[in-house]
């Protein structure tokens, strides 16, 4: 991370690179705010509702808040340490001025909106024209709102959604047909300030300015005793830190869910149509989620996952889905929207077809999940462990189907190795964990010859002699990073052969630089896509379970530089480019840079 100065950043057909988004959420909702001071994502009134600012996935129609100085600038910018705050700094031939952005945490002071953006704007020296322009365009960019005024203050009113625009010493106001804008002069030593305070459903808040400021202040405070709290001491300390507080705002308070990433529809190709929903909870990223919670020190967060993990996969029990939404349903209809997407990156997707797919690996996250929960002292009640040992016997049945793998392909289904890796994982799981009689263990034989079966089938159809390595899938001599995923969770011990073997075929036929494909073969799909950000961070904590620790940490100083500025990591780079690709933050290159810190660390 650095604040160091910028030239503004020029935007190529009105889309900013997506490298240059920073986030701020407040446990319900996130935000992108540009280098350049544009507000061009936000969900309201949840991390997974459509939104009033899309502009990422359509200049035109998506709308935004824009807030800059109205003369040429170069910009920096922060988070304030220890929080989701942002602090951009831009510097003008006449002066300096400073915007400090934060989603507000809800107070007990006040009687607080139900959401509130608060848009600090401070004059650090001489004088600087401002303006800026509130385009809300809700129902991802369907509906125009109705402009009016409230006591003097301008709402937007679109059905149930209403935002006022509460500005102090930021200009007058003025309303046209489609946006509220403004344009006033930050002087040295001036403090002014713009809130947006919206209502679902429910009567809206016209707060005060010092109501405003408060919140402001005591978010910040807020977030700096979480994340003073968290316990990790090891090596990246502040990428790991940084990588805490991104996963912390993909957290959806409510629930105790946690989001694969902010946004939807962000291209893994520009201009292709690889362009998914993030907004929701995979079951794959669960062992990552709950391994990284404990070691950050974070119980609360570690509990109200697991307890929202068991509780929404009782509803599809003993199968698994997929993923799940935030508020533990099942239904995700996949379809499209008619904006034009992020650089003509069409169709704009909301929703994943994906549920409707069977991923196999699942059902080893969920062991290995409550594993790890029950290793680090927690209780199991016996309605989950009998929804655990019922979960092992599906598993039995259902093993030797082919799956979609997991990365979902859409092509046909397939002996995916990973897969098969993870169903061995869930048994093994299920059987230490009944030999601890923390699940009820009647069908502990079955479990133990599933297991067997399950090695067989993987060791001699899913290994190749000629490559010294397992494959993507039984018959085939193609690669894949998943394949670490499943060495990671303890298929083969730490130091195995076989394993090596695996990791340097990786290398070789997957590695490029710092960078890691998650396989070269055909996935159902046209186009093609950037490097997979978590596979490079499961490569790195591969190498250091082979004993390769110093390769291991010297590819990890590689992938901790390829953040962003703020310290952020999309969930894939164009590796001869390093532009961010797909949507950000994506969790699971979070989750994977904080594996690897710790293994890396452990092992050194």
């Amino acid at each position: 991370m650095n604040d160091s100065l910028a030239a503004a950043p020029a935007r190529v057909g009105g889309y900013a690179a997506l490298r240059d988004y920073a986030v701020i959420g407040d446990g319900r909702c996130v935000a992108l705010i540009a280098r350049d001071g544009a507000v061009d994502w936000l969900s309201w009134p949840d991390l997974d509702s459509p939104t009033p600012f899309a502009a990422v996935l359509d200049h035109v129609r998506g709308g935004r808040f824009l807030l800059r100085p109205d003369v040429p600038y170069t910009a920096a910018r922060r988070y304030l340490p220890g929080t989701n705050v942002l602090e951009t700094t831009f510097v003008t031939a006449g002066g300096t001025v400073r915007v400090t952005d934060a989603l507000t945490l809800p107070d007990t002071a006040s009687l607080a909106p139900g959401r509130e953006l608060v848009r600090r704007i401070e004059g650090l020296a001489g004088s600087v024209p401002m303006r800026w322009s509130i385009e809300p365009r809700f129902g991802y960019g369907a509906h125009v709102p109705h402009l009016a005024r409230r006591a003097g203050v301008p709402v937007a009113i679109c059905g149930p959604d209403a935002v006022a625009v509460c500005a102090w010493n930021a200009g007058e106001p003025q309303c046209t047909a489609d946006a509220i804008t403004a344009h006033f002069r930050s002087d040295a030593d001036t403090r002014a300030l713009v809130a947006l305070p919206y209502a679902h459903q429910e009567p809206l808040v016209l707060p005060t300015r010092a109501e405003c400021e408060a919140r402001l202040d005591h978010t910040v405070a807020t977030w700096r005793q979480w994340a003073e709290h968290r316990t990790y001491t090891g090596p990246w300390h502040d990428a790991v830190l940084r990588s805490a507080l991104a996963l912390k705002l993909l957290v959806f308070a409510p629930s105790g869910a946690v989001a694969a990433a902010a946004t939807c529809s962000l291209p893994e190709e520009l201009g292709g149509e690889r362009n998914w929903d993030y907004r929701f909870s995979w079951i794959r990223d669960s062992a990552f989620t709950l391994d990284a919670f404990l070691q950050l020190g974070c119980a609360p967060e570690a509990t109200s996952y697991f307890w929202w993990l068991m509780h929404a996969s009782q509803l599809t029990h003993p199968r698994l889905h997929v993923l799940y939404r935030l508020d533990g349903g099942t239904r995700a209809a996949e379809r499209t929207l008619p904006l034009s997407g992020y650089q003509g990156s069409a169709p704009v997707r909301v929703g994943n077809a994906a549920a409707d797919q069977l991923q196999l690996d699942t059902y080893g996250e969920l062991l290995q999940t409550a594993w790890l929960y029950s290793a680090a002292g927690h209780r199991l009640d016996a309605d989950i462990a009998r929804r655990l040992a019922e979960t092992a016997d599906f598993i039995c049945t259902i093993w030797q189907r082919p799956d979609a793998g997991v990365w979902e392909v859409r092509s046909g289904p397939e002996h995916f190795t990973q897969s098969k890796m993870m169903c061995w994982n869930a048994l093994d799981r299920a059987l230490d964990l009944a030999q601890r009689r923390l699940i009820p263990d009647r069908h502990a034989a079955r479990w133990r010859h599933e297991r067997q079966a399950i090695a067989e089938f993987v060791e001699t159809r899913c290994f190749s002699e000629h490559l010294n390595s397992y494959v993507r899938s039984a018959g085939s001599e193609d690669l894949d990073a998943g394949l670490l995923l499943g060495l990671l969770h303890g298929y083969r011990p730490p130091g195995d052969p076989r394993m090596g073997g695996t990791v340097a075929a990786i290398q070789r036929t997957l590695q490029d630089g710092p960078y890691v494909n998650r396989y070269l073969g055909p996935d159902g799909l046209p186009g093609d896509e950037g490097a997979f950000l978590a596979c490079s961070f499961w490569l790195a904590e591969a190498l250091a379970l082979c004993g390769r620790a110093d390769e291991a940490a010297h590819l990890m100083d590689r992938l901790v530089a390829l953040a962003n500025d703020v310290g952020l990591y999309s969930e894939e780079i164009a590796p001869a480019t390093g532009a961010f690709l797909g949507n950000l933050p994506q969790g699971l290159s979070h989750l994977a840079l904080i594996s690897a810190a710790c293994a890396i660390g452990e092992a050194k």
